[in-house]
């Protein structure tokens, strides 16, 4: 009994920490784009939310991801999107994590991250068409989904390669069975 709460608790901490992350990464480290209808957004929250579900699987990777960058919109003046980015983040981040926890491997980790960028090219195309009504204006974030997801893809690769030599790292789909 008290090993499982043990494992319940570091569960929550690195959900936690997640969250913090990701959501840090996302206000400190961001760049509006003039081009896009809304002024879109280039940040460096998806680094911390792709090593989390690489290294600790979609559970983790949805709640930091999906949790983190909606916090951001809430308090950094993007409210409207809040609910579709708790979504697509979090689907991101699930998506991911499922990828990496069956397969530990470069070519997988880079299949993951190009699953993800088109979840969010995808899901925030259709975010926009809602609340703009128009499916024209979205066009104009493509290109920069496209270069936040490489930026971040070109940081996390070596990141986790290395890490996953080096560090025992224990998957919260595991812990949770």
């Amino acid at each position: 009994m008290e090993q499982q709460s043990f494992s319940q608790t570091k569960q929550l901490v690195y959900a936690a920490l997640g969250i913090a992350l990701v959501f840090i990464c996302t206000v400190f480290v961001n760049v509006r784009l003039p081009i896009a209808a809304n002024g879109g957004l280039i940040h460096l929250g998806n680094v911390p939310l792709f090593i989390i579900a690489i290294l600790y699987g979609r559970y983790l990777g949805a709640l930091a991801g999906g949790i983190g960058m909606a916090l951001f919109d809430v308090v950094g003046g993007w409210f409207l999107w809040a609910p579709f980015t708790l979504v697509i983040v979090g689907l991101m981040g699930y998506t991911v994590g499922a990828i990496c926890e069956k397969h530990r491997s470069l070519t997988a980790y880079v299949l993951a991250l190009a699953a993800a960028c088109l979840i969010k090219v995808v899901g925030y195309y259709g975010a926009e068409g809602v609340i703009y009504g128009n499916l024209l204006a979205p066009m104009t974030s493509v290109p920069g989904n496209l270069v936040q997801i490489g930026v971040a893809s070109v940081i996390v690769l070596p990141i986790v390669v290395k890490l996953r030599k080096h560090v025992a790292v224990i998957s919260w789909a595991a812990s949770r069975k």
